[in-house]
């Protein structure tokens, strides 16, 4: 089994490799081609091909900027100090962009970064709001350096939401649409303006994902022509709702053929009480409630089973059409002649739910369906092509995974394993455990998880309920065994191995040189 060389930024004989990360927003896990037979996603399909799929990846918090902070910093959101959305990354916290930088790299941002909020205080100040957000002669001016990245062109919205503008936006007028706004909700809102639905009028050629996959592109050849190592996020933002894209991706999928989840009756009974409120019309969700900014899925799920088919049906279009715009970037590798001496990485930030359980989009709902991750690494000649690997990986393990690919060393700070040695074969596994975060709110809603092989836990701060399920003999996890008394002695082990588990993640910025 080859490894991995030893790569130094001076040597003639071995270049430093490329690294592109592809991410998607809000995936779930079953929707790659090659697991999923409705699906059609040709390059990602390539990239398992090519390279290896690890089927127990997770994120370390499953809400955007906690978990996209997560990915550049190499440290959980409780370190940090992104600990939900509507919450800033400090500016001052050290990035993988700065290291690989500061060691030849150009470092790009292309898409959504989503690291600051939709509001500005002086005491914690945002690009990402309105505003700034509309206003184009700000951003023609402002390409970085920011968080690591040396060039970012971005974007902040989903779909048509009034988020829209940023570099999208000059790109959009720049290719021949001066009336960009025309095809996005209005800013300031317009509460009388008609909703889009399913199908989008936006032409498919201005679509986000075509304009991600272009600027990208572009990076990589504006590096190849330097002579420059690249370090390129190609961050794409579907297929995260609304349910919304243009055609002929809106109708590609029938939406008699989707196969929504469903909620198994009672399987609600021995769950946190939060879970059975989903399930009612008008549920009261008060007592979750600590600041005036709401949690993700507190709300009634109840949804009519034609209307989540048809909205599945887009949501695979999204994908689809995200995955064309992917082989457009993996077709320029091949004609540039980097793409052997590329890394690539696909994943997403977090999952999302069709149904399962009930269950719509996402929440404080620590399912499989959430928190793991579709992952794909190539890396021609280094990562053994069409493996199928079953590791635990984790979105924090990607920083100090990049860094020893470029041959750099890890600094103490980083909290993730490094993965190269499992990626190429060489490892059978770099860690025995993940940890997910989830704060929504300061105190009344903060909860973690640990995963292991083959247990998930998951407690509650201030509560004494929680979650244990037995991935092994209940993989749709429809049995909570946390109060079952055959499972008493695995909970507590557990329990054990959790606190074993939070004090293994303590960073250590400086090793101790002296006795005093």
């Amino acid at each position: 089994m080859s490894t991995p060389p030893q790569l130094h930024a001076n040597s003639e004989a071995v270049k430093q490799p490329n690294i592109l990360l592809i991410t998607s927003d809000q995936q779930h896990f079953s929707t790659l081609g090659v697991t999923n037979p409705r699906l059609q996603t040709p390059a990602l399909d390539r990239l398992a091909r090519e390279g290896a799929r690890f089927d127990r990846a997770y994120c370390n918090n499953p809400v955007c900027s906690p978990s996209r902070s997560t990915i550049i910093t190499g440290q959980y959101p409780a370190w940090h100090g992104c600990w939900t959305i509507g919450v800033k990354l400090g500016e001052d916290v050290p990035t993988v962009g700065d290291l690989l930088h500061q060691n030849g790299y150009d470092t790009t941002l292309i898409g959504k970064a989503h690291f600051q909020p939709l509001a500005s205080r002086p005491e914690q100040t945002s690009l990402e709001c309105q505003p700034t957000l509309r206003d184009l002669d700000f951003w023609r001016e402002f390409q970085g350096p920011w968080y690591g990245f040396q060039h970012v062109e971005v974007a902040r919205n989903h779909a048509d939401e009034a988020h829209a503008g940023q570099h999208y936006g000059i790109w959009m007028e720049e290719n021949g649409l001066p009336n960009w706004q025309d095809f996005f909700q209005s800013w300031p809102p317009d509460p009388s303006a008609a909703k889009r639905e399913h199908a989008w009028d936006l032409p498919e050629e201005y679509h986000y994902s075509v304009w991600t996959a272009e600027r990208s592109i572009a990076a990589i050849e504006r590096s190849a022509a330097a002579g420059k190592p690249f370090f390129l996020w190609s961050s794409f933002h579907d297929p995260h709702p609304p349910y919304l894209v243009s055609e002929p991706w809106a109708s590609m999928y029938d939406p008699e053929e989707m196969q929504p989840g469903r909620l198994e009756p009672g399987e609600m009974d021995a769950m946190p009480p939060h879970f059975a409120k989903t399930q009612q019309r008008q549920p009261d969700f008060s007592a979750w409630q600590e600041t005036a900014y709401g949690n993700h899925g507190f709300n009634s799920h109840l949804h009519d089973q034609a209307a989540l088919r048809k909205d599945m049906a887009v949501y695979y279009g999204m994908v689809s059409l995200m995955d064309r715009e992917i082989g457009r970037i993996l077709d320029k590798l091949d004609q540039l002649g980097i793409a052997d001496n590329t890394l690539v990485v696909f994943s997403t930030d977090h999952g999302h739910f069709l149904g399962q359980h009930g269950l719509i989009a996402k929440g404080a709902f620590h399912y499989e369906d959430l928190i793991r991750l579709p992952f794909l690494v190539r890396w021609p000649d280094q990562v053994p092509a069409g493996a199928v690997n079953n590791s635990l990986q984790s979105l924090v393990d990607l920083a100090p995974s990049f860094l020893h690919a470029a041959d750099i060393d890890i600094p103490g700070q980083m909290q993730g394993a490094d993965q190269l040695p499992v990626w190429t074969g060489a490892a059978d596994a770099a860690r025995d455990h993940v940890l997910v975060e989830n704060r929504h709110q300061p105190t009344a809603l903060h909860l973690r998880t640990l995963v292991d092989d083959r247990y998930k836990l998951t407690i509650y701060r201030g509560h004494a309920y929680g979650e244990l399920f037995d991935l092994q003999i209940d993989p749709d996890e429809r049995r909570n065994r946390w109060d079952d008394p055959a499972y008493s002695e695995v909970k507590s082990i557990l329990l054990q191995r959790f606190v074993q588990a939070e004090m293994e993640r303590e960073p250590t910025r400086f090793d101790r040189i002296a006795g005093a």
